[in-house]
């Protein structure tokens, strides 16, 4: 969809420029920004380089792991539905720390596997369109430990297994055969991922350093302060959605 808006902003614009006689100003335009798109993408590689060592250099020190584990709790109060020992919340967590500390390149291979886990998370639940009718069950006994939550999941096995067998005639919830759609901790990541209080925005302020701002480091407290209303805002809608699902 991206693709299509750009294409048609850029399709107008050429065509205003041709009818207006501004075409000259189109073309040298696109001469200058293609140089200072090239610059640009040398000075965020030079950040990136930066930062990412760093990030590197936290990690083998332990100190991602030891903020991994102190966000257990908070992802347990956001993500009650994935399991304490699932692979998923170690990524969840290691996103959400780069996120906090602005390195939004270092994120996106823990917020892939992330979603990844999630939906495989979903297909050992048997949940339509991502496992054949049935599901695969057989991994989910090591995601509980007390009877309380063996008989739970037993509840949510047989629900999960007339919902297959539905995907399989394609009747769940009007979804065909093959069809899939987000989970709510899917969504939750997503909503978290895009809010993410923001410490030290380094994409900014490289930006505002490349283009001759008279103060880069300007912005780190509306970032935060921003970042802090919006993560919050995330958060309250996440628990929200959670809470009129469970009938709360």
């Amino acid at each position: 969809m991206l693709n299509y808006i750009w294409a048609g902003m850029l399709l107008v614009g050429i065509f205003y420029a041709l009818f207006t006689g501004n075409m000259e100003a189109v073309s040298n335009a696109c001469l200058e920004y293609a140089e200072s798109a090239v610059t640009l993408c040398i000075t965020m590689a030079g950040a990136m380089a930066l930062w990412v060592g760093l990030m590197e250099i936290a990690s083998q020190a332990g100190l991602i792991e030891k903020f991994t584990n102190k966000l257990q709790p908070f992802i347990s109060f956001l993500f009650a539905d994935v399991p304490a020992d699932h692979p998923a919340r170690g990524y969840i967590a290691t996103n959400l720390v780069a996120n906090i500390l602005g390195l939004g390149w270092a994120c996106t291979p823990a917020g892939l596997k992330a979603m990844e886990e999630l939906a495989k998370l979903e297909e050992e639940r048997g949940t339509p369109g991502y496992a054949a009718a049935g599901g695969r069950r057989g991994k989910r006994d090591k995601y509980g430990g007390t009877d309380g939550q063996r008989e739970e999941r037993a509840g949510y096995e047989t629900v999960d297994r007339r919902r297959g067998e539905m995907a399989a005639n394609g009747k769940a919830g009007g979804l065909k055969k093959g069809d899939r759609s987000a989970s709510d901790a899917m969504c939750a990541f997503l909503i978290l991922n895009i809010s993410s209080l923001q410490l030290i925005p380094v994409n900014m302020i490289v930006y505002r350093t490349k283009y001759g701002s008279t103060n880069p480091s300007g912005i780190i407290l509306p970032a935060i302060v921003a970042t802090c209303f919006s993560t919050l805002a995330g958060i309250l809608y996440i628990k929200m959605r959670y809470g009129r699902k469970n009938g709360c």
